[in-house]
């Protein structure tokens, strides 16, 4: 069972994202909460698997709550980042605090649920119509580091690849075309890539490889 807080301070928006969640058997919505404080403070009580947080609250908003949240220690929750407003600067925030994902609330409610299921399972995602833009400031806006970092020797060849590939906003069907596998070949080696490089989730691999000079490098 994937537990669920919704922090939004629109009525309306909990009561439907609660009515969507309550016809999926596979989810509970643990909690409410209509602002930055109060999604901190539920989540600290209830520890959700999953909090969905709009960005635009009262007294704290939401990507202040998410850095509150993912700095408390033992946390385990994963915070999806919603919004109406496609903003640069609200998806570097997010990344910044270790948000799991920065959505747009434009999503088909299918989709969300479907978001909500890759966060609880220790993945991250960007709303496609960001992603790639989001790609392409990196490159033009982080200062990779001089050296390659050492933990790349932990890599093979191969996963190397696929953590370029991952950097490049490609998804595992695409890397697996590209590099001629299957798709369950290409989770298993991004698992390995995360947990060699100990990297949250695959959004974050992204600004790893910039970080550190990685790009163009295939």
């Amino acid at each position: 069972m994937i537990r669920v807080l919704l922090a939004d301070d629109h009525a309306m928006f909990r009561s439907g994202m609660r009515a969507v969640l309550d016809t999926q058997a596979d989810f509970e919505c643990v909690g409410e909460a209509a602002d930055g404080h109060e999604a901190v403070a539920e989540t600290a009580r209830l520890r959700p698997d999953v909090a969905v947080l709009d960005v635009r609250m009262p007294r704290m908003d939401g990507l202040a709550a998410t850095e509150a949240i993912l700095a408390t220690p033992g946390n385990d929750t994963r915070v999806l980042v919603l919004t109406t407003y496609d903003s640069d600067e609200y998806v570097y925030r997010a990344l910044r605090a270790g948000a799991s994902g920065f959505l747009l609330k434009s999503l088909a409610p299918e989709e969300l649920i479907a978001a909500m299921r890759v966060a609880a399972r220790g993945d991250a995602l960007i709303d496609p119509s960001v992603t790639r833009r989001l790609v392409a400031t990196f490159a033009t806006s982080i200062e990779p580091a001089p050296d390659e970092p050492a933990e790349l020797e932990r890599l093979t060849s191969r996963e190397r690849e696929v953590l370029l590939l991952i950097a490049a906003a490609s998804s595992n069907a695409e890397i697996a075309a590209q590099l001629h596998v299957g798709e369950e070949t290409v989770k298993t080696h991004v698992s390995r890539v995360l947990a060699k490089l100990g990297l949250r989730d695959r959004v974050h691999a992204v600004v790893f490889a910039y970080r550190n000079g990685l790009t163009g490098k295939l």
